[in-house]
């Protein structure tokens, strides 16, 4: 995916989390955060970050902080781009072979996945996660405590248990990780049921990607590690 309308800035404070406040061209902008996550390691006073102007004048924010630099590396904190990634990259052909259906937002019972995905001889829901938190090479998901994850989980190994095939997909917003991890100390439950789902016969992949300032490209895939050994 690309950014039509890209801008450098400084971030200087968030006063709440859909907020920040960036210093643009030597201007204070009050920016909508395109993730409602903590964020806390990465959006730290005079960090360079990248923003997004939006062509809507009826905005009361000019302004979409989509992505942050930590060191050398950028990561892109854009919640809808995992999702948006994910699509173009199955419409490419990757991820499932002879996809003749791609459908997003799919209904399933009480719930809907972020995609249904059908070939000649296989139904399968897919849930897409994205991860910007990482930890000396490691990306973790979640930043924070997850009850909507957790019932994804649990609802993707019922899919298998009345036929389906399941995955879990974790798009990593960032280059340079080792493998991925659930984060078994912000929220215990969530890796558990991760583990669990797994033992389903749920499929988890994780995938890094290549970001540029105004870009975010599906890239390899990652090495996903389960159990809080590390």
């Amino acid at each position: 995916m690309v950014y039509s309308n890209i801008c450098k800035g400084i971030f200087r404070s968030r006063p709440n989390r859909f907020i920040a406040e960036v210093e643009i061209n030597g201007q204070i902008e009050r920016c909508h955060v395109k993730n409602t996550g903590r964020c806390k390691e990465l959006l730290l006073p005079e960090t360079a970050v990248y923003l997004n102007r939006s062509d809507n004048p009826n905005r009361t924010t000019k302004y979409d902080l989509v992505t942050v630099c930590k060191g050398e590396t950028l990561i892109n904190i854009d919640s809808q781009a995992p999702n948006h990634v994910f699509r173009e990259y199955l419409q490419t052909g990757c991820h499932v072979d002879g996809a003749t259906t791609v459908k997003p937002e799919a209904k399933y019972g009480n719930s809907r996945f972020d995609f249904y995905v059908e070939t000649t001889d296989r139904k399968i829901f897919i849930e897409v996660k994205g991860v910007t938190l990482e930890k000396d090479g490691i990306a973790l998901f979640p930043d924070a405590p997850t009850e909507r994850g957790l019932k994804h989980l649990n609802e993707l190994a019922q899919c298998i248990q009345d036929g389906y095939e399941a995955q879990v997909v974790f798009i990593i917003q960032m280059k340079g990780i080792h493998c991925f991890m659930p984060n078994y100390e912000t929220h215990t439950e969530f890796g558990k049921a991760l583990e669990a789902a797994h033992a389903a016969g749920v499929q988890i992949t994780s995938l890094d990607c290549i970001v540029t300032p105004d870009s975010l490209t599906i890239d390899y895939p990652v090495l996903v590690k389960l159990g809080d050994a590390q």
